[in-house]
């Protein structure tokens, strides 16, 4: 499997990298939000843009996304349209979807742009490639709020976001049971030994799922979710709690 380096950031070796979202409503918000975040130093923000009350007004988001880029610094940034099909808080139409997606890559302000591979069926596929030709790297996504689906499934869901050539495919799975979250880490697990070209991202959500975002650096999730104040997704443990346990592990491993 390649790495894959990003303002000297390298996805896919040794601990897990930390994302924290930025979920403010507003401008005031979200740059409180990010102020707070940075204090704590995570690898990575997501600038969650459907939590942004003005997120159909393109002007606004590209205004703050410059000015995140400012604020920031080299840290990275990803930028997210989460829709509600996939556990966000608003929703767009295909078009406003791939206009704004396509505009954020135009600007490089952000280093990734998380596409929802299936949402809106193999046209985001053509997305993928259009947001590359700017130089924007991209993380296919999908989410699963429903269940966990069958080990089988999660697997080609995974190769499938693979092949669509998103830079760093990523799965989110509802669990019912621990038995979900062992079928999770095993489809981790598997893609990466037997699969994987590229780094992914895995993780089983609430509570039960919490360990999935812990142990990475064992079964091969290459980046790890946290929160500081709100969470974006359940299960999501703070950043303190999550790096001294990603530091636990590894050094359990060296």
């Amino acid at each position: 499997m390649q790495t894959l380096t990003i303002r000297n950031t390298v996805f896919g070796d040794g601990i897990p990298k930390i994302c924290v979202p930025i979920t403010g409503k507003n401008k005031k918000e979200i740059f409180q939000n990010t102020a707070e975040i940075s204090l704590l130093q995570p690898d990575c923000l997501e600038w969650r843009i459907d939590w942004f009350e003005n997120y159909s007004d393109e002007a606004e988001v590209l205004s703050v996304l410059k000015e995140l880029r400012k604020t920031i610094d080299s840290t990275i940034l990803i930028a997210t349209f989460r829709t509600q099909k996939e556990g966000g808080k608003a929703q767009l139409a295909y078009r406003d979807y791939e206009k704004l997606n396509l505009h954020i890559a135009k600007t490089g302000f952000a280093d990734f742009i998380d596409v929802e591979a299936f949402s809106y069926g193999e046209i985001s596929e053509n997305l993928i490639d259009r947001i590359h030709l700017s130089g924007t790297k991209v993380i296919g996504s999908s989410h699963d709020f429903i269940r966990t689906p069958p080990l089988n499934e999660m697997l080609n869901r995974l190769r499938k976001l693979q092949n669509m050539n998103a830079d760093i495919p990523k799965l989110a799975v509802m669990p019912k049971s621990t038995a979900d979250v062992l079928a999770l880490l095993t489809a981790t697990n598997t893609m990466v030994s037997e699969y994987a070209d590229r780094p992914i991202i895995t993780m089983s959500m609430t509570g039960i799922g919490c360990i999935s975002r812990m142990t990475g650096e064992l079964f091969g999730s290459a980046v790890t979710f946290a929160s500081v104040g709100q969470a974006s997704a359940p299960g999501q443990p703070d950043i303190t709690s999550l790096r001294a346990a990603l530091s636990l592990i590894h050094n359990t491993l060296v």
